[in-house]
């Protein structure tokens, strides 16, 4: 037996409709060529690279997530941290693609291939294999273990039925619910030695995007529990409450999921906004200095706060290495960027003026996104 949903009230549809009207325009208005879709769609990748490995404690800057998600070299992160990093980005890069296949089922080899490709830094952490013994999860700040998984033996047979439930079309849990349930029921069983939070936040994407919600991309809560991990950890022991019992009530957890989902919808149409502002006050700019318009790439994510590298703007306009180092320059010459470092290791940031220009703009639109179960309506 799994953890099952709990019956859903006027709220909790309230609030799931509310969802479903942010993601419908969040898909009207990327239906449009939008020149920097792609500018959104790197840096949301980004975002839940970092904010989910973050909850297991790999640290990275803004950057580092960045070159991950690119594919590039980090400019810091360093050992396990950046293994750990890009073993995600590979994780997750296959789970995108995998959505995109209208013939796809779950299946316990895909559960330990995804595994594999998280952990197979360490071989010690079992990977692509369920855990050989009993598990605990500990919470350092408490200092105590918070949590003991069910039995090893149990495992199997409870992956088969998560699996049978995950390819299931008779039940009747609403796509955000149902998402919610896998990462909950994955979490709880704990099969990997290591790696069952990672591997839950990404099944969670996954369930999302099979059950056609919205652009896989954007509907992903990671950065969202990145942020807010205390509360994600809070919820998961309440509803825990400390060993495998499946029939706990599972309310508090959905509603958490759905805040997170809410406020994650509400982030990225504000950052849609956001964007699109500063690349209309770009635009401007680069027309009245006659710069080529494909400065925009470098100028745009200098003046969101992001260190900006050679290899990084060449993939973005994709020019060449030789124009790359021209046009950079240029841009330091005219006074929008800030170049330090030599060579390989220079680095170019925002000039006063960009960073002005995305202060204005955050100033007009960062206002607080509230709990859509307190506030009754949103207005958003």
């Amino acid at each position: 037996m799994l953890f099952r949903s709990m019956q859903l009230g006027p709220e909790e549809l309230r609030v799931i409709g509310e969802i479903g009207t942010m993601y419908r325009a969040m898909r009207y208005s990327l239906s449009t060529s939008s020149r920097w879709e792609g500018t959104l769609r790197r840096n949301t990748f980004a975002r839940a690279i970092r904010g989910s490995n973050s909850i297991e404690g790999y640290l990275v800057s803004a950057e580092d997530a960045l070159a991950a998600a690119e594919g590039e070299e980090p400019l810091d992160a360093e050992g396990e941290t950046w293994l750990a990093i890009t073993g995600y980005r590979t994780a997750m890069t296959y789970v995108l693609e995998l959505s995109k296949d209208p013939n796809f089922v779950f299946n316990e080899g895909f559960l330990r291939s995804l595994h594999f490709m998280m952990v197979q830094y360490d071989l010690s952490k079992h990977p692509g294999n369920w855990r050989p013994g009993p598990i605990y999860v500990r919470d350092e700040e408490k200092g105590e273990n918070v949590y003991e998984g069910p039995p090893v033996e149990m495992v199997p047979k409870l992956i088969e039925e998560l699996i049978a439930y995950l390819n299931g079309s008779e039940d009747s849990d609403h796509a955000l619910v149902k998402g919610a349930m896998a990462h909950l029921n994955l979490v709880m069983i704990h099969p990997f030695s290591d790696g069952n939070g990672r591997m839950a936040r990404c099944l969670h994407t996954l369930m999302l995007a099979v059950r056609g919600v919205t652009d896989s991309v954007f509907s992903s809560i990671e950065e969202y529990l990145g942020r807010n991990t205390r509360a994600y950890y809070d919820v998961l022991a309440e509803v825990g409450r400390g060993s495998w019992n499946p029939r706990n009530d599972t309310r508090l957890w959905i509603r958490f999921n759905l805040t997170a989902h809410f406020r994650q919808a509400a982030t990225i149409q504000r950052r849609m906004r956001m964007i699109a502002k500063l690349w209309d006050e770009l635009e401007r700019e680069i027309k009245s200095r006659r710069f080529p318009e494909r400065f925009i790439y470098a100028l745009s994510d200098a003046a969101m706060g992001f260190h900006i590298r050679s290899s990084h703007y060449r993939n973005a306009a994709d020019v060449s290495k030789v124009v790359a180092s021209r046009d950079l320059r240029n841009m330091v010459r005219s006074g929008m960027l800030v170049s330090t470092g030599e060579k390989r290791g220079r680095i170019y940031n925002a000039s006063q003026m960009l960073r002005d220009t995305w202060i204005k703009i955050r100033s007009e639109e960062m206002r607080q996104i509230p709990d859509p179960f307190e506030s009754g309506t949103t207005g958003l």
